[in-house]
């Protein structure tokens, strides 16, 4: 939780000219966070009831923060009910990537700010998790079973803030179930056989409606893809002609 003082002179940066980036590497906070603060600055009564609760159910307040953590859920997330009711969502992130854990946990701080976010050691990977009785209301996706072995269809509201923050929500995907690599290959420059490389992005999932979620919005920004390895269990969608990688760099990037 931060201070007020220190929320204030976030937005004060902001209110400058500086972009969400640059503010948040000089003040180490969030660009989630900050931009949660450009509607609230108030820190959220943890009474707060849930938006898709209320008489007029509504939208996320941070629906940047939101499409980003929808793409990590779908990818390595998974929702719980707890013995003594409520729910506990939790998103596996290895530990290779502290800085996919430090982005996840203020994803899931700017989604349900009223709710603590802790982290649990697991054998290579730490579990960020959050417990709350409203995670099924904001993952309607949730349900029993393994994703791939059951239907995953956005609801209307999701699906605009999808379209509404495309970049995000392929960021939280490939942050989860995705990566970017150098790939390399050999041709004939001059009648010599010479070692050439290049980036590429690849996405694997088992379930085919969250494989059509990431290829429709890559759709819809741009980008260009093929599937690159089908098998029984998976699909390996990938991203690697120049101008689309380029696209993705600028958006998404390796993870950190």
């Amino acid at each position: 939780m931060y201070a007020l003082d220190a929320r204030k002179r976030a937005l004060a940066l902001v209110s400058q000219g500086r972009s969400l980036n640059s503010v948040s590497r000089e003040t180490g906070i969030s660009r989630h966070a900050i931009s949660a603060w450009l509607i609230r600055i108030q820190p959220t009564p943890r009474s707060a009831a849930c938006v898709r609760c209320a008489p007029s159910p509504g939208a996320p307040h941070d629906a940047s923060a939101y499409s980003y953590l929808l793409g990590l859920y779908l990818g390595d997330g998974c929702i719980s009910r707890q013995p003594r009711g409520g729910y506990a969502l939790r998103i596996a992130c290895a530990d290779a990537w502290p800085g996919l854990i430090a982005a996840c946990r203020e994803a899931v701080r700017a989604v349900r700010p009223m709710n603590s976010v802790c982290v649990a050691q697991k054998e290579g990977c730490v579990m960020v998790t959050s417990y709350s009785r409203h995670w099924p209301c904001l993952f309607p996706q949730h349900g029993p079973g393994k994703k791939h072995e059951r239907p995953i269809v956005l609801e209307q509201w999701q699906q605009q803030i999808v379209d509404d923050h495309p970049w995000e929500f392929l960021r939280g995907l490939v942050h989860s179930d995705g990566c970017r690599v150098t790939n390399w290959t050999t041709r004939v420059v001059g009648g010599e056989r010479k070692r050439y490389e290049y980036p590429r992005y690849f996405f694997t999932n088992m379930s085919a409606d969250i494989i059509r979620l990431y290829t429709d919005t890559l759709d819809k920004v741009g980008v260009a893809w093929r599937p690159a390895r089908q098998t029984r269990q998976a699909e390996n969608i990938s991203v690697a002609r120049k101008a689309s990688v380029v696209l993705m760099d600028q958006h998404i990037g390796p993870k950190y």
